[in-house]
Order: C-alpha cells, then sequence, then structure tokens
C-alpha cells in the first residue's frame, strides 16, 4: 500500500496541526490502522496528541460485539480513558451527547468502511458530524480507501419514507464513494460543511479494488473477515431479511446462503440461469453455529466470484431473493422483527430503499424487472456524486 497514502498517515504528517495542542476524540474500531497495522489511537498517543475520550461505532470500538448487540455505555478505555458507546439498546444512543463532546476542540473519526450503504460505519460518521456541527467544534475525517472501488454504482437511492441507520441519507446500495466522501454529501446537504473537514488520502484511484492496494485486510466487524466478504456484501446482506441464513455463524459470512428444507442443487441451477456476469454458483450444506438456525443443516450455495470488475453484488442479491422464494415455496418468508431501531418497516424495504424489491419478489417478477427499475437512479446519483468526490 505504499502508494497509497492513508488519512491517518496524512494527520501524522503534514495535516498535524488539525490536531496539535488541541483536546480531541477519537471514533474508531479494529480496522482503525496504519499501513504497519498500527492502531490509530496508538498513533496519536504516540504523536502526543491529547486524546481525551475514545467512542466505539457498531460492534465496539474492539469490534467484539455481533450485528445488532448493543454495546454497553460509558466505561474504561485503552490508556484508561472513557469509552462511549455509539450503538446502545436505544436510538438515542447512535450520537455523542453535548456532554461527551464539552471537553473537546476536535473529534477525529477513523472508520474503514465496505462500501455498501447498510454498513453503519458511514452514518456513525455523519451521526458525529451532526453532533460536532450542534457542539461548534471540528470532526476531522480521515479517509480510507473504498474496498469495492469508487466508480460502479448499483442500485438507486432509499425513498426518504425509508432512510435508517442502514441509510440515513440516499445512496445506492453500492455507492462507489469512501466515508469521507459520503461525510462531505453529507455536510452540503445538511449545512454541516463548517464542522467538517476531511484528510483526503493520497494515491488512490477510484478504480482501485481492495486486492490492488497491497494491504492486510482488518477485521471491521465480526463476520466481515475477508475482502472476498465485502464484495458480495452489497447484495447478500439482503438475505438479512428473510427467514433464510446469509452464513452468519460459519466461516464463510455472507458468501454462504440458505437454510433448512432448500434443495441445494435446485437452489444453484435456478441462479446459473440467471446468467449473472462474475459469478458462480455452488450447491452447499451448512450448518451455522449460532444466528438463524444455528445447529441446523441448511441447503443453500456458496457464493463464488470469478471476475471481481464484472460482479454486480446487488444484482446477484436480488436474484438470490427471486430464486429463494421459487426454491423455497410456502417456507419463504420476510424477517417481521425490528431491524436497526425501526418497527414499522419491513427489514427488507429499509436495505432495498423501498417496497419495490419485496413486492416485485411477492409478486413472481424476474431479476431482469427487477433491476430495470433501479437504472434510472443509478444514472441519477452517478450525475449528482461528482460534486462530493475527492478522487478522480
Amino acid at each position: 500500500m505504499s502508494h497509497v497514502t492513508l488519512g491517518i498517515e496524512r494527520l501524522l504528517g503534514e495535516k498535524r496541526p488539525l490536531i496539535a495542542g488541541r483536546r480531541v476524540g477519537l471514533v474508531a474500531h479494529p480496522a482503525s490502522v496504519d499501513r504497519r497495522l498500527a492502531h490509530t489511537f496508538d498513533l496519536l498517543v504516540a504523536a502526543g496528541a491529547d486524546v481525551r475520550v475514545l467512542f466505539g461505532p457498531e460492534h465496539g470500538f474492539a469490534g467484539e460485539a455481533q450485528d445488532m448487540e448493543p454495546v454497553g455505555g460509558e466505561i474504561r478505555g485503552p490508556g484508561g480513558l472513557p469509552l462511549v458507546s455509539l450503538y446502545g439498546a436505544t436510538e438515542a444512543t447512535l450520537s455523542p451527547t453535548a456532554a461527551h463532546l464539552a471537553d473537546l476542540d476536535a473529534l477525529v473519526i477513523d472508520l474503514a468502511d465496505v462500501g455498501a450503504r447498510y454498513y453503519t460505519f458511514v452514518w456513525t460518521a455523519v451521526l458525529c458530524l451532526r453532533a460536532c456541527h450542534r457542539a461548534g467544534i471540528d470532526a476531522i475525517v480521515l479517509d480510507r480507501p473504498n474496498p469495492l472501488g469508487g466508480e460502479a454504482i448499483e442500485g438507486a437511492p432509499q425513498r426518504d419514507a425509508f432512510l435508517s441507520f442502514v441509510g440515513l441519507l440516499p445512496v445506492p446500495n453500492r455507492h462507489g464513494m469512501t466515508i469521507g466522501e459520503i461525510a462531505r454529501l453529507a455536510a452540503r446537504r445538511e449545512g454541516t460543511a463548517d464542522a467538517l473537514t476531511v484528510v483526503e488520502m493520497r494515491g488512490w484511484r477510484r478504480g482501485m479494488t481492495f486486492d490492488e492496494l497491497g494491504a492486510p485486510w482488518v477485521m471491521p466487524s465480526p463476520n466481515m473477515p475477508t475482502a472476498d466478504t465485502a464484495l458480495v456484501y452489497p447484495g447478500s446482506c439482503l438475505i438479512e431479511a428473510t427467514w433464510a441464513s446469509e452464513g452468519r455463524g460459519t466461516t464463510r459470512p455472507f458468501e454462504l446462503v440458505g437454510a433448512p428444507g432448500i434443495a441445494a442443487a435446485e437452489l444453484a441451477r435456478r441462479l446459473d440461469a440467471e446468467r449473472l456476469p462474475g459469478v458462480r454458483f455452488r450447491p452447499a450444506s451448512f450448518r451455522p453455529t449460532f444466528h438463524k438456525h444455528a445447529g441446523r443443516s441448511c441447503g443453500g450455495v456458496q457464493i463464488h466470484v470469478t471476475d471481481r470488475r464484472a460482479f454486480l453484488p446487488y444484482r446477484t442479491g436480488v436474484a438470490l431473493l427471486v430464486a429463494l422464494r421459487a426454491a423455497a415455496g410456502g417456507a419463504f418468508a420476510w424477517r417481521r422483527d425490528a431491524y436497526e431501531f425501526v418497527t414499522d418497516v419491513p427489514a427488507i424495504d429499509l436495505l432495498a430503499g423501498g417496497d419495490e424489491i419485496r413486492r416485485g419478489v411477492e409478486s413472481g417478477a424476474s431479476t431482469a424487472e427487477l433491476a430495470a427499475a433501479w437504472a434510472d437512479g443509478e444514472r441519477r446519483f452517478a450525475e449528482a456524486r461528482r460534486e462530493f468526490q475527492f478522487y478522480e
């Protein structure tokens, strides 16, 4: 990764005046590291920064908690510093409070993202930006690569009625932006630009995917173990909104998909018949050790990406929904319980950004018919996002 200089590396170099002599807080997780795998907190302390408080996003500062598992409130973190959870038992815990920020001049935000709108770290950054704006302090976002690259877009931005913590602002499911660019989009649309400083990368190009960076992968959350997981996640995360397993509780989360009673070979045949680009589906049997269907044998498929640049993860995820409904018959069901603090909108509608996917799958629409409905939204967003881009 010697050809890409991360935001944290620039902050400790020519951008050091941003934190010199200032009281700072830090929002970070396990993947907040430099090219040598040194954690941002340790780097800031070694550089003499006056770090006063730490904040952990979903999954916690240490990255131990499972999906949607509340993390306890204020405790002590590394160095004996106060450690505040930004993912507790209520929606109110998602933002730092005025009291949390009262002793700070700036809040440093260094979170590795995976390029899918549902992954909540970008929205933690946006909520922190809003809080900093209200408190009159600076939000310093340290930019990092989008592991899926910054060119391809998939899916239409959500409609306003479907905004949530898996998408606080209308962006596509695969948005092709960095966390710094999402913060810039939020700042301009919400009038919080006075509080935002993005420390851009140097040397990153939009066409780069993670395998081209020459960097080790660090898990930003427990079920994102590899860059391959991140590649399929914009599609197979949709399975969270069904009764089927998205592979949590296995060694290949989001690459394995299935449920008890599914005929694996039939599901694979249906998916291969879609002729989706850059992917094949292998019939698979797996038994999750936790999460959905724990201890039960599931029939399904493993997603094998054969061409990373041609692969369309979101379209593939919608094809999985179509094929699962056909293969499962009456057993197919949508998730009905609360999803990311929302109780009155189905999880699939929050993830898809509207009710079109759910209604289309229920009516027997094809993957091609469903994909045609989001093409215009992709085109409009591709044009609109240009003003928020740092990297050409």
